[in-house]
């Protein structure tokens, strides 16, 4: 059996979605701190970004940039410029794609001259209303196998949160 299983999940409420893929990831996050295990390696929305700074690789949503700038370790400057290019973004929200915020992205970069802005959905296929999720299969399994009681229920009501959209 393959460890890890990558998908394109589609969704046209982005509001529910992320408030039943939280839900999900709550579970299994709660799990894991127990039992070390967690089904979900990972996922990307359509809209994600990555900035690294002195520490290291912080990930926000487009839109959530003024709740993340006053904890990334970086020059004024840099933020300046980040902040200006975000703010742009966040204007043309109703009509912005991913092939946008690529091409945002590229341009932040370039600005600074140095590349610390990262975005994987372009590369990942993504569209608008789109996350990639990276399910590991044999902790699943695992969990499955071993849970009783309420720790069972918990993983039962994750999984079933998750499969809405897979």
């Amino acid at each position: 059996m393959a460890r890890t299983v990558s998908k394109i999940i589609r969704f046209q409420d982005e509001e529910e979605f992320i408030e039943v893929i939280d839900s999900a990831l709550e579970g299994f996050s709660y799990l894991a701190s127990r039992y070390g295990h967690n089904p979900v390696e990972g996922i990307v929305l359509w809209d994600q970004i990555g900035i690294r700074d002195n520490v290291g690789l912080k990930v926000f949503r487009v839109g959530e940039f003024p709740f993340v700038e006053g904890t990334l370790e970086l020059d004024l400057e840099t933020i300046r410029v980040l902040e200006e290019y975000f703010d742009e973004m966040e204007s043309k929200w109703d009509e912005l794609s991913v092939e946008d915020i690529a091409h945002f992205v590229d341009l932040i970069n370039d600005a600074l001259g140095k590349e610390i802005v990262v975005y994987d959905a372009y590369d990942l296929g993504l569209d608008r209303n789109t996350a990639y999720i990276v399910l590991n299969l044999v902790n699943l399994q695992y969990l499955d196998g071993i849970l009783e009681g309420e720790d069972r229920e918990v993983f039962e009501r994750s999984v079933e949160l998750l499969l809405r959209y897979i």
